[in-house]
């Protein structure tokens, strides 16, 4: 069976989920935050070793400023309430992005939830906040120049311990909602992933949602190099 430590979501569709139902935005990002919740814990029962989320992009500043501030607040209280839910399951909770934008009650929250989860060994969730993927590759490339290392030695797995967080790569990578594009999500982590691009609105992606996911997964040759994986 292919190995499959390291799964990517790119949570799309809240907004246009909640307007479906005539609801505002907001409505959406809430059930999205919900949804997050649930399938993570089921995510890590299946065995998965890393879960990576794109919960705010460092272009998602642009929108209005009363979505953000919603968002902002609601980051803080699902890290605040449910911190301790993810030390109980033994779920080790960092984050990847840039910290300079972010609010201070923000970076508090955050800060709290990674320190006390730390120790954690029974998977990763790996949160994108205020996170680019060509971001992360330039302020990657200024650590290995600031190290002194000799570039012509570099390869391209050692270059990847400069990111963010030392991750292995992503196997499997899943965008809800239908929409068929990366957004400048882990790009170089996901040179070799899987896609997936179901039509399924985040809120509504839930545990069965993720096992016809795992289908296709386990259905598809991986290649790398042109090399299929036995």
């Amino acid at each position: 069976m292919k190995e499959l430590k390291h799964v990517a979501i790119i949570m799309d569709g809240n907004g246009r989920w909640a307007k479906k139902r005539g609801m505002p935005r907001s409505f959406g990002h809430k059930r999205g935050s919900e949804n997050l919740r649930k399938l993570s814990f089921y995510i890590f029962e299946q065995g998965i070793e890393v879960l990576s989320v794109f919960c705010f992009s460092t272009e998602n500043f642009r929108r209005s400023q009363e979505e953000v501030d919603f968002l902002m607040n609601l980051f803080v209280e699902k890290f605040q309430n449910e911190f301790e839910e993810y030390k109980k399951k033994n779920i080790k909770v960092i984050f990847s992005g840039r910290r300079e934008g972010l609010r201070q009650d923000v970076l508090e929250a955050m800060d709290a939830i990674s320190e006390g989860t730390k120790d954690n060994t029974g998977g990763i969730f790996h949160l994108c906040l205020n996170y680019g993927g060509q971001y992360e590759v330039i302020d990657a490339m200024k650590k290995v120049v600031a190290s002194g290392i000799d570039l012509d030695t570099l390869t391209p797995e050692e270059f990847m311990h400069y990111f963010y967080q030392d991750l292995p790569p992503i196997d499997f990578m899943i965008r809800t909602s239908g929409e068929k594009r990366l957004s400048n999500f882990m790009l170089y982590q996901a040179s070799y992933a899987e896609f997936y691009f179901p039509d399924t609105y985040f809120p509504d992606f839930d545990s069965n949602e993720f096992d016809k996911a795992l289908d296709v997964y386990y259905e598809r040759d991986r290649r790398f190099g042109g090399i299929k994986e036995q």
